[in-house]
């Protein structure tokens, strides 16, 4: 019989195949995306240091002023972390960056934050 993987164990995998393939730098970092069941969270990541550079949720106060409460888990939502986190890459001179997608799938909110991130000048 074939064991069937769960949902979580398999973007497990895809997560470190990914993982394995990119890494940032301070010149570009790594854009690193999770999303929960609520919320949406991206960072800019420089892995030679092990630290953050920037990073914006749909849990902060930018978002907050822009967005209102309770919309915080869908495609408009991850437009406007997107753009926070871009205005924040842009102010500290960040104009390059490789997308981690975290092994979720390029579609619906991830591609909806990378788009964002595009629009205001970032390139990926």
């Amino acid at each position: 019989m074939f064991k069937k993987i769960s949902r979580k164990e398999a973007r497990a995998v895809r997560r470190r195949r990914v993982r394995t393939k990119i890494s940032g730098t301070s010149q570009r970092p790594r854009l690193s995306v999770f999303k929960s069941c609520r919320y949406i969270y991206a960072e800019l990541i420089d892995d030679t240091k092990g630290e953050t550079l920037a990073s914006a949720t749909s849990l902060g106060k930018g978002f907050r002023e822009r967005v209102g409460e309770g919309k915080t888990k869908n495609r408009e939502a991850a437009k406007v972390v997107g753009e926070i986190l871009a205005e924040r890459a842009l102010a500290k001179g960040i104009t390059q960056v490789v997308f981690d997608r975290s092994g979720y799938l390029y579609h619906g909110k991830i591609a909806a934050l990378a788009d964002a991130v595009r629009e205001k000048g970032i390139i990926i």
